[in-house]
């Protein structure tokens, strides 16, 4: 057995609760500053995550969640027969600070050689739930770890901010978005209340939408493993 330092990282992946929130405390900072970006670990070192402050930044944000909504409205409408309005939903993204942004969100773009080309976002639920929404990358860059990065950065942050559960909500379609949300511990569980689609949604085809989307919960409350500091 390999000794681990003392404030060493925990290493068993069942305990990622408490491996989040070790990550969070030991950060050099979670607090997203003016024009800060953070470089990914293990990753080629043009990729970045970026919190979205800059009036630059809000209008690439812009482009790339109405570029992914209407992806998704695409497969909802040919896939179930369902429709949402995009652009109410970009606005509402975009300009309601107490959505994604601090300090109970997040919202990053993630930079790839120069262009941002991803995007992914933590909203509050409830005051020990968040949600993650809004995350893609776009087609080309799919394969490098920007979405497992982007992920796990939202997991880090939930755990910053008190969040002891988070969730999310997928059409069934994107089967590789739910591969990605198994593997860092997210199961399904039903439909829980205040989904982000529910504002968008005709009452009428709620239910059918229901039955489209994949709900997943991610609990942050574990055991904490031995050596990792309280």
């Amino acid at each position: 057995m390999v000794a681990r330092p003392p404030g060493a990282a925990p290493t068993a992946r069942r305990d990622i609760g408490a491996s989040l929130r070790w990550l969070a405390g030991n950060r050099p900072s979670v607090r997203l500053k003016s024009r800060t970006t953070h470089g990914l670990p293990g990753m080629q070192a043009s990729v970045i995550l970026a919190a979205v402050e800059s009036p630059a930044q809000r209008d690439a944000a812009r482009s790339l969640v109405s570029e992914y909504l209407r992806w998704v409205g695409d497969i909802a409408r040919s896939s179930y027969g369902l429709s949402f309005d995009v652009d109410a939903m970009v606005q509402s993204d975009i300009e309601d600070r107490s959505k994604f942004y601090p300090p109970s969100g997040r919202f990053y773009l993630v930079q790839h050689a120069g262009r941002f080309v991803g995007v992914g976002c933590l909203k509050r639920l409830a005051p020990t739930v968040g949600e993650v929404q809004r995350m893609y990358v776009q087609p080309h860059v799919r394969g490098v770890g920007a979405g497992r990065s982007l992920v796990e950065r939202l997991l880090e942050d939930a755990a910053a901010l008190g969040y002891s559960t988070v969730r999310l909500e997928s059409l069934r379609a994107l089967a590789a978005a739910h591969g990605l949300y198994r593997s860092v511990g997210f199961r399904e569980v039903e439909p829980y209340a205040d989904n982000s689609m529910s504002a968008y949604q005709d009452p009428a085809t709620l239910a059918r939408y229901r039955e489209s989307a994949v709900f997943m919960e991610l609990s942050l409350q574990a055991k904490k493993p031995q050596g990792v500091p309280a």
